[in-house]
């Protein structure tokens, strides 16, 4: 019989996925974005989603860059069609501009709680940051991102099981993580079950069609899942 081929479970592919999550743009934000000034405040938010759809390429980059300022929840329907946009800068704004949305719990103790996490993943410091963003899910269990961090830090422990069922509370608050949604497929890619993995970076893709690393590693997985299902010799 044909050995059936590996995929690149744990390979350089997936660490840099996982290694591109945990290092998702975290506020603050620069002030400009090319070319294009910008000096917003939250009471700004409502005519940067109508900018957001309407303007020039460089006025819609600008619009999701100071969303992403200081945006919050109700940006992310308009940020999350801005991940479609036919500009290539404007989804990448609309991609890093979400992560910063998603990335402030509204609570100031919080934040600075979670910008310490970030650091200490920065770091590479993992079993310190457990801790830190397990009290900040104590302090914000509705927190999604506190837990999609936790998530990242349990993957790359190889706690597949706890890292597992942190994404399964980060898409119960947020369906269209598109970071978790990579995370279970990273997980299932882990363990062995490739068809799961290409379903979930699949689901990534649909919400943000940029993740290039993610759509090289489900173009991986389905030419091996094909090779699979050859007849053996």
């Amino acid at each position: 019989m044909t050995p059936r081929p590996p995929v690149r479970d744990g390979g350089a592919l997936c660490l840099a996925i996982a290694l591109l999550l945990a290092q998702a743009r975290v506020s603050p934000w620069p002030s400009t974005l090319g070319e294009v000034a910008f000096a917003a405040s939250p009471a700004d938010a409502p005519a940067l989603l109508e900018t957001l759809r309407s303007a020039s390429p460089a006025e819609r980059r600008a619009a999701a860059a100071g969303l992403g300022e200081v945006g919050d929840a109700r940006a992310v329907d308009g940020l999350a069609r801005a991940l479609h946009d036919p500009d290539t800068g404007v989804r990448q704004a609309a991609s890093d501009a979400l992560w910063a949305v998603w990335s402030r719990s509204g609570d100031p103790a919080v934040d600075a709680l979670f910008r310490q996490g970030v650091e200490l993943m920065s770091a590479q410091r993992l079993a310190e940051v457990v801790d830190v963003f397990g009290e900040v899910i104590r302090r914000a269990p509705g927190f999604a991102e506190g837990w999609n961090k936790r998530a990242t830090v349990y993957y790359l422990m190889g706690a597949l099981d706890r890292s597992l069922a942190d994404c399964e509370e980060v898409i119960r608050l947020n369906p269209i993580h598109f970071g978790a949604l990579s995370g279970f497929g990273l997980i299932y890619l882990r363990k062995d079950d490739p068809a799961r993995a290409a379903d979930y970076f699949a689901r990534a893709l649909a919400v943000n069609p940029g993740l290039d690393q993610v759509r090289a590693a489900l173009e991986e997985i389905r030419a091996v899942l094909a090779e699979r299902r050859k007849p053996s010799i």
